[in-house]
């Protein structure tokens, strides 16, 4: 697909958490949460997804044109209904715009950037903004130390537009498996009609965060290694040409596991440690991170890649 990422943005909150701010309130020591999970620190946010959305938006938009179709590509929503999106178009002050989500968990950027890709390459859109917000420490449950001490919150967003005649950006390759299995693994039980807010069933636990860490390693080790072969093997890339792997930020274990995937351990970008898991927003926002150092050239190789909740494995090959 000859479509170009054409402008990043992200946004952190200004209050910073550390585990040592954590550890306490979790009942666990500060070096418990950084061996476990990685993260020395966190954003912590006060505002709504919607807000710290539209702040990466702005900032990916720039002085440019508004943009003719805005994606949602957030894991979490600002609320069940509307969808979320239309708040976040609400704060860029857009009005005729439209915009809907694209969820997929913490791989909702990538994927919306794959299904935004086609109808580019299809000639319906010609600039495409999209924006995943995350407010991942709303819901952690305080009696799962684990999980609870992942979380940060944070915004990335991209403009995509279609790639000039004489350039070469593209969507070279992607990968995308789907294992239900692991659905228990990883999920918020409350908020739909399963367990509605109003069931007597529903307990306030069911309405927060959980994970089993041991059951998503375990499936995803064995099922990670076929869906990098594939990508690979159909595009026809050597790894060793990939410039930049984007994980999801999931934690500070999970992104070491990629080295074992036939990449250098220096290709692979690490901001777990100072942000935490971000949810969906994660990739986007290392993408920013990664762009807007000026380490981005015109015509190099990147990997998006990660896990999410369902169990569901992508990875997708860019050329900048």
């Amino acid at each position: 697909m000859r479509v170009k990422i054409v402008s990043t943005g992200r946004h952190l909150p200004e209050r910073i958490e550390t585990a040592a701010d954590l550890a306490p309130r979790l009942g666990v020591t500060e070096d418990w949460i950084l061996s476990r999970t990685g993260v020395a620190r966190r954003h912590v946010s006060s505002e709504s997804m919607a807000e710290m959305g539209a702040r990466a938006a702005r900032q990916a938009l720039g002085d440019g044109p508004p943009p003719d179709l805005f994606i949602n590509a957030s894991g979490v929503p600002h609320q069940v209904l509307p969808d979320s999106s239309v708040y976040i178009a609400e704060a860029l002050g857009f009005a005729g715009i439209p915009c809907f989500s694209i969820h997929a968990t913490c791989l909702s950027f990538p994927v919306a950037l794959h299904n935004i890709g086609a109808l580019i390459a299809a000639g319906a859109y010609r600039r495409v903004l999209i924006v995943s917000s995350e407010l991942g420490t709303r819901g952690r449950n305080y009696d799962e130390p684990e999980s609870a001490s992942l979380f940060g919150d944070g915004a990335g967003a991209a403009v995509v537009e279609p790639t000039p005649e004489g350039e070469q950006s593209a969507i070279l390759g992607f990968e995308l498996s789907t294992f239900p299995k692991g659905a228990g693994f990883t999920e918020v039980r409350g908020g739909g009609t399963r367990l509605h807010p109003q069931d007597p069933r529903t307990t306030p636990a069911d309405n927060l965060f959980h994970m089993d860490g041991p059951g998503i390693y375990r499936m995803a080790v064995r099922r990670v290694p076929p869906v990098f072969n594939r990508l690979f093997a159909r595009t026809g890339v050597d790894r060793s040409r990939v410039k930049f792997v984007i994980t999801h930020q999931a934690s500070g274990p999970a992104v070491t596991v990629v080295e074992k995937f036939g990449f250098r351990p220096e290709t692979i970008v690490r901001r777990v440690e100072e942000e935490g898991n971000c949810v969906a927003a994660s990739i986007p926002m290392t993408l920013a991170w990664v762009h807007q150092a000026g380490s981005l050239e015109r015509g190099d190789l990147v990997v998006l890649c990660g896990t999410g909740a369902g169990l569901s494995i992508l990875t997708m090959l860019l050329r900048w």
